[in-house]
């Protein structure tokens, strides 16, 4: 039994569920959380990001000084975004499935923020309604 937790970005929520249904996973849970991944070092490649992001921050509507602000505190580390974190227990066998589903899912062209998605073991499960344990639990 394995426990996969995949953090993706808020717009991705959607499209993770749908995935993760299609891919016929019986059940999972998702929250809302705060964080971010790892910094971009390379100069050249933040400029990059940098120009990215703040030409798809810009629109008519959009504030140029609070637009640069966010990319920078983005960019330098300095704050956190919000995230969604998907928690599903699944069977070993069922593990490559899933993940390949949430990937893709939440796969872009951005190049950074794209998520991430951890998998442990699970010693036991307990389904309360029924008292089944261990992997008669979790499908």
């Amino acid at each position: 039994m394995k426990e996969i937790m995949a953090v993706v970005r808020m717009k991705k929520t959607g499209a993770t569920k749908k995935a993760l249904v299609a891919a016929g996973v019986a059940g999972f849970t998702a929250v809302k959380v705060m964080g971010r991944g790892r910094l971009v070092t390379d100069p050249q490649e933040l400029e990059k990001c940098r120009q990215k992001l703040l030409a798809m921050g810009m629109d008519e509507f959009s504030d140029a000084g609070e637009t640069e602000k966010l990319v920078t505190g983005f960019l330098d580390g300095s704050r956190f975004f919000p995230r969604r974190l998907f928690m599903i227990l699944a069977h070993d066998d069922d593990v490559p499935r899933i993940v390949e589903a949430i990937a893709g899912a939440n796969r872009t062209e951005y190049g950074i923020g794209d998520g991430t998605i951890f998998i442990m073991a699970v010693q036991d499960a307990v389904r309360v309604r029924t008292g089944e344990a261990g992997e008669a639990a979790i499908w």
